[in-house]
């Protein structure tokens, strides 16, 4: 059975740091394309950044301050968050899709972990 498990959230100040992580488990994830998503209050679900084995791919919100990484050895995909603003503040989501092609929609991943939630205070 696949299952994303992230991990990681908490509150911080703004300007602070969190580093999620993904773990995923029931089969090798080493060809998907893995990606984290976020949804605040009253908003829909966003696209923040995908890794696959071509690059890293960021929304222009966070682009220049959140790196996404992964280890294949361990199955997990992780999300560094510097510079964290209130804006940030949501639940986020880990993702994963076997066709490994980069999206930015929510229909690009087969599969969903049950989010993390992150709060940035000001």
């Amino acid at each position: 059975q696949v299952q994303l498990v992230e991990s990681g959230g908490g509150l911080v100040q703004a300007g602070g740091s969190l580093r999620l992580s993904c773990a995923a488990s029931g089969r090798t994830f080493s060809s998907d394309v893995m990606g984290w998503f976020r949804q605040a209050p009253g908003k829909e679900r966003e696209f923040v950044a995908a890794i696959n084995w071509r690059g890293t791919y960021y929304a222009d919100s966070v682009k220049g301050r959140f790196t996404i990484s992964r280890d294949n050895a361990k199955n997990t995909v992780y999300l560094q968050m510097n510079s964290l603003k209130p804006e940030d503040t949501a639940v986020y989501y880990c993702a994963a899709d076997p066709r490994g092609r980069p999206g930015a929609r929510e229909s690009d991943y087969g599969y969903w972990g049950r989010g993390t939630q992150v709060t940035v205070s000001s």
